[in-house]
This record gives structure tokens, C-alpha cells and sequence, in this order.
């Protein structure tokens, strides 16, 4: 196994997007009827606490089973430690908040793939775990 490169890194999150936009509608759909059947306004700080942790608990699953999502199987590849072996939970959760603070820097920790000699991403350094191809 190897490193996937850029594009198939990017290719897998287009796939897993759809799979999380489809289970944060579900987990919405459970949650409204909690608030009176109303939509969540700005105010209520609960909702994308709520939502985030409904992402964190749908790829850190993944990624602690079996090392892949949807979208890692479509394109063949597994997050593993760098020493290719199954992910912890605590790396799982350094991966997930690296990553999303990488796409308030304009997807920068992303693009660092294309610098990097090793193609690591910002999230792959912080929680010792990458991309690699089955």
C-alpha cells in the first residue's frame, strides 16, 4: 500500500460528503421534534455542537472499523497509523478536528498533500495516520 495523491484524496470526500449530507438530514429529522417542531435558530449553540459530533461519530466509526468510509472504499484506499495498523479512537478525533480547522484555513492542510514529500496532509501529521492504497 501507498499514498493515494490530490485528486483521489478529493474524490473520496465528494463521495463521503453525500453519505454525511444524508445522515446529518436523519439525525436532524430525529432531533426537531425536541424543539417544538421549529427550525433551530443562530442562537441555539446545541444544534452544530449536535451536528458536529454526528460527523465525528460517522467517520471516527469508520475509521475504527475497518479503516474506511464509503467513499475510501469506492476509491480503494484505508486510513491507518503510519505503521498501517487500525486507527484509535484518540487519532480519530485528532483527524476529524485537524481536518475541519484545515477547511477554515481555505483547505489549506489539504493542499499541503501537494508539498509535502511524504503527501501528508495536516490532519495525517497531527494524528499519525494517512491515506493508504488496499
Amino acid at each position: 500500500m501507498h499514498s493515494p495523491g490530490f485528486f483521489r484524496h478529493l474524490a473520496i470526500m465528494v463521495y463521503d460528503t453525500f453519505l454525511l449530507l444524508a445522515s446529518l438530514f436523519l439525525a436532524t429529522g430525529i432531533i426537531v421534534p425536541f424543539n417544538q417542531g421549529e427550525a433551530f435558530t443562530s442562537t441555539q449553540y446545541f444544534f452544530p455542537l449536535y451536528l458536529l459530533s454526528i460527523s465525528f461519530l460517522f467517520y471516527g466509526w469508520f475509521w475504527t472499523h475497518g479503516g474506511q468510509t464509503l467513499g475510501m472504499m469506492a476509491w480503494k484506499t484505508k486510513v491507518l497509523t503510519f505503521d498501517r495498523q487500525p486507527i484509535t479512537w484518540k487519532q480519530a478525533l485528532i483527524r476529524f478536528l485537524t481536518a475541519n480547522i484545515s477547511w477554515l484555513f481555505f483547505g489549506l492542510g489539504f493542499i499541503w498533500q501537494l508539498v509535502d514529500k511524504q503527501q501528508h496532509t495536516w490532519h495525517d501529521r497531527l494524528s499519525k495516520t494517512a491515506l493508504f492504497f488496499e
